[in-house]
């Protein structure tokens, strides 16, 4: 894959849809919706962000995520509840490989929503977009031991625990043991 594919593709942000989400890009109006999950400390505890202090904070990052979208430099998406019509986390690519057809994909879901089996549900979708349209050989997750529900939500996916980075990230003062999981695109089935 060439990094002018990946700008193609993302420069006019794709929209994918599931079942119960609408996947599109992060909107400035999105602010209160994400702005309330990114304020908890609970969920920000296993990723590389502290909580957003306030939903001015919250407006100036998505402001500055519509310049990355109109570079092509941004690979996220937000997961829109059909039923709710809210903005309820995100998920995405986090980083492409792109000499060897590989990404990493991450995930962050409001906890009011866990346990629905919506971050699968998103995720199954980004990775069938990221096979199918991008030719990914190959996606992978990375997770801070301590965070099982985010592992449960790697193997539900159909992905292979390949091991711990020991000590691998300084994160909050702290060095971390990271898990990686990965699938490959003759394993993965979009169900």
């Amino acid at each position: 894959m060439k990094q002018e594919t990946l700008y193609n593709i993302f420069s006019h942000f794709p929209q994918l849809e599931t079942e119960r989400l609408l996947l599109r890009a992060l909107r400035v109006t999105d602010a209160p919706d994400m702005y309330d999950y990114a304020k908890r400390p609970e969920v920000t505890r296993y990723l590389l962000w502290n909580p957003h202090p306030d939903i001015t904070h919250t407006r100036r990052y998505l402001e500055y995520l519509g310049g990355r979208y109109r570079l092509g430099q941004f690979y996220d998406w937000a997961l829109i509840s059909k039923k709710d019509h809210r903005m309820i986390g995100t998920c995405g690519f986090v980083r492409f490989d792109c000499p060897h057809n590989c990404a990493e994909i991450g995930y962050v879901l409001n906890p009011d929503y866990h346990g629905r089996g919506l971050m699968p549900e998103a995720a199954r979708r980004v990775m069938q977009f990221g096979f199918s349209v991008l030719g990914l050989h190959r996606i992978e997750a990375r997770y801070m031991v301590e965070n099982t529900p985010s592992r449960h939500v790697m193997e539900k996916l159909g992905m292979t625990f390949e091991g711990v980075r020991r000590s691998s990230m300084l994160v909050k003062g702290l060095y971390r043991d990271i898990g990686i999981c990965a699938i490959l695109a003759n394993e993965f089935r979009a169900e």
